[in-house]
């Protein structure tokens, strides 16, 4: 039995909305690479300079069953986060909805548009945190995995005491002073570090946080130092 199209909005289902029918889903692509082109005078060709992923729009046309009720459906569209298409259901977008919708067309002909503004980038929905136990070790090494084809930007909690030096795929990352707090979490994407009670804690660590990102596939994380416990959400994504 196959189940109709749908789309779920920071973990709320359309499913569970009295009335609403998701019509078709956007279909998957890649996003449009940003680009500065220059020409000179003299020169053939010309000189193109990526610029990154540009954000893209991915609309889904909405329907109206009997029973709607249509102040619930304008809830679940006031909103922006997480976005979860049933055509890719085990990854997630972070969108926004910009556009104005016509619930009045909605209501009349049981039919719209609604525009969600993506991220170029679209991650793992079922990955978890992998956690990496030591016992007496003043060296270690285990093998992480990134499943997207893009490099990611994991979150990295070290648990141990003393100077600790972090490696990824054989280049030293990370200096970390542990002797005064016995647990640091580095976030490599918001480029910070933090204690377990959310302060900050920058000037406990040395190094680039940008180079700590995963290529895709496997990757090898090193350490020298007391640690006793390591834990890592990878966030794999893919474009």
């Amino acid at each position: 039995m196959n189940i109709r199209p749908y789309i779920v909005l920071n973990d709320v289902s359309s499913l569970s909305i009295k009335g609403l029918i998701i019509s078709t889903l956007p279909p998957i692509r890649k996003p449009k690479i940003r680009t500065q082109i220059e020409e000179i005078d003299g020169r053939d060709g010309d000189i193109v300079t990526e610029l990154g992923f540009a954000a893209y729009d991915k609309p889904i046309e909405i329907g109206l069953s009997y029973d709607y009720d249509v102040d619930d459906i304008i809830e679940f569209f006031n909103s922006k986060g997480k976005v979860v298409f049933s055509n890719e259901p085990d990854k997630y977008y972070n969108y926004a909805i910009y556009d104005q919708i016509d619930f009045e067309k909605l209501i009349r002909f049981k039919t719209a548009t609604v525009n969600l503004h993506v991220q170029p980038f679209k991650y793992s929905d079922v990955e978890g945190i992998k956690t990496y136990n030591f016992t007496s070790a003043l060296s270690g090494s285990f093998q992480i995995r990134n499943n997207g084809n893009y490099f990611s930007k994991p979150i990295i909690t070290i648990t141990g005491s003393g100077t600790v030096n972090l490696s990824l795929n054989g280049n030293q990352i990370f200096i970390l002073d542990l002797s005064s707090i016995r647990t640091i979490i580095i976030d490599v994407a918001a480029m910070n570090a933090y204690g377990t009670d959310g302060t900050l804690k920058n000037r406990f660590v040395i190094g680039e946080y940008d180079d700590f990102s995963l290529k895709a596939g496997n990757n090898i994380v090193e350490f020298t130092g007391s640690v006793s416990q390591v834990q890592i959400k990878s966030y794999s994504r893919w474009v």
